[in-house]
């Protein structure tokens, strides 16, 4: 991400800490749907982590060594985490719709097929690039995957406009959120805005292994404790 003057000194959160963050606000809006699912408050403060984890995406496809490694992490992590996530869901094993990782391994997909459209510059690969991307997206929904295109396409979004600077990049993502769910909770996801205009452009400490098993893990604990309270 390319740091602006004026945002500069405000700039405080490295990669990690914003993950840190958007995991804080996951296993909430976790807690909520499971155990207050008439608590709305606390699906709102949830909406925030999924633009966070989006742009961490779009982050690390930029600087990953290995965009194939990184996507097989994501389809690894995809496949242990839909079990404990179908549990904490749908309190059995249920093929009809998939975990967010798939999303997030659509939107790595994307990424490579617009970046490989953009590396050749010609009109055809630029055309062929975004139909590989759409396609991602089009997939997100037919596999029913959890947000869908919706997030293929909001990785998309912080991707292309990271060179604009953070201003340009965070606002075309508020943008994009609020045309596609101007009347829901969803709309709370654009307070992301406040966090991600205090990235720092580091990679912080990584945890990188933290990060992947945390969503299968914080899943499998929740639906222990449900069971205990029963």
């Amino acid at each position: 991400m390319i740091m602006n003057g004026d945002n500069k000194k405000f700039s405080i959160l490295s990669g990690t800490a914003l993950k840190l963050f958007a995991a804080v606000f996951m296993a909430v809006d976790h807690v909520g749907y499971m155990f207050f699912p008439k608590l709305i408050r606390i699906r709102m403060i949830g909406r925030v982590s999924l633009p966070i984890f989006a742009f961490c995406i779009a982050e690390g496809f930029a600087h990953t060594g290995s965009k194939w490694r990184y996507l097989g992490r994501m389809l690894l992590f995809a496949l242990v985490s839909e079990l404990p996530f179908d549990l904490a869901f749908f309190g059995k094993w249920y093929w009809k719709y998939q975990n967010v990782m798939f999303s997030f391994a659509l939107a790595i997909l994307a990424l490579y097929a617009f970046e490989k459209g953009r590396e050749k510059g010609t009109w055809w690969s630029w055309a062929l690039g975004i139909a590989g991307a759409a396609g991602c997206a089009w997939a997100a929904s037919a596999l029913h995957t959890d947000y869908g295109w919706y997030a293929v396409v909001l990785v998309l979004v912080f991707y292309v406009f990271r060179g604009a600077g953070p201003v340009c990049s965070n606002a075309a993502a508020v943008l994009f959120q609020v045309l596609t769910h101007p009347h829901d909770v969803q709309t709370w996801s654009i307070v992301s805005f406040f966090p991600l205009m205090l990235y720092n452009g580091k990679k912080g400490r990584g945890l990188k292994w933290f990060f992947y098993v945390f969503y299968p893990g914080h899943l499998l604990l929740l639906c222990a404790i449900r069971r205990l309270d029963r």
